[in-house]
């Protein structure tokens, strides 16, 4: 049975957010020990905190400074104490606590009363504190209906003005995606994606993808396009998560998406068009 966090997290139940990423949600607690008592989880249901693989518990630690931040901005307070209990709820999360002075963070206290109004405003003020933005409001609908996020500096530039050659060339384009945390079903993805919802998925690991361009001198004989592929490939594995390259539809032309997660959860990476006959 799903947890009730996991339950937040589906949208079956209502929560005052007050940040989320593509693996992680924060909001506020019901019960707080005091006003602005934030609640910060990890998408992914896991039991026990220490059970998160380490990467993935350092994005929940880098993830909930940033929504800390927020709170000791949005809230009078001294400071944002963190707590770990792990016995309340069988789903990882972290305990950010405005605090004036130690006791404050006692969970043997009594916990508060705050009303509906009054917990809107400060899931509000903490929203519009968090450094780069909540990620509540910021994913938006494209002009080809795809939910889109902000492409990465860093990939922006490695991907311009590279084209990829199949029977005839085609440019590759950084694209990013506000998408939910875990595996995406291809029935998600063709919806994430915007492709038609038969459109057949087949996958393919990003080096074989791109072995003709890393290679020595590349598919077009030009040493330094060849060392830019490479150094793409290098960002997208180092940088990313479970890259993968994903061909969408069927041939003449065939949609190519190379994409991982970043440390933020945004599915980015780049796309092409490849002609096949």
């Amino acid at each position: 049975m799903p947890s009730i966090f996991s339950r937040i997290v589906s949208g079956e139940l209502p929560a005052y957010k007050v940040a989320e990423d593509g693996r992680h949600l924060a909001f506020l607690d019901i019960t707080p020990l005091v006003e602005g008592h934030v609640l910060v989880i990890p998408k992914k249901e896991t039991d026990y905190i220490f059970d998160l693989p380490t990467d993935e518990l350092a994005a929940l630690h880098a993830f909930s400074q940033r929504v800390a931040k927020a709170v000791k901005v949005a809230v009078p307070c001294k400071r944002v104490g963190l707590a770990i209990i792990g016995l309340e709820v069988p789903h990882a999360h972290i305990h950010l606590v405005p605090m004036t002075k130690v006791s404050d963070m006692n969970f043997a206290n009594p916990k508060i009363k705050v009303a509906e109004a009054r917990m809107q405003e400060l899931a509000a003020a903490i929203a519009a504190k968090v450094e780069g933005g909540s990620g509540l409001s910021e994913a938006k609908a494209g002009a080809d209906g795809a939910t889109s996020a902000a492409v990465p500096p860093p990939l922006e530039a490695a991907v311009k003005g590279l084209h990829f050659m199949s029977e005839s060339e085609a440019p590759l384009e950084a694209v990013a995606y506000a998408a939910p945390g875990g595996d995406l079903s291809n029935a998600a993805l063709l919806k994430l994606l915007d492709e038609p919802t038969d459109a057949k998925v087949e996958t393919l690991e990003l080096t074989q993808f791109l072995r003709n361009h890393t290679a020595d001198d590349g598919v077009l004989g030009d040493v330094e396009l060849a060392n830019r592929f490479k150094a793409l490939q290098m960002f997208m594995k180092q940088d990313m998560d479970g890259v993968q390259v994903y061909r969408v539809g069927s041939e003449p032309k065939i949609h190519a998406y190379a994409l991982g997660r970043m440390m933020d959860g945004t599915l980015a990476g780049f796309k092409t068009v490849l002609t096949e006959t």
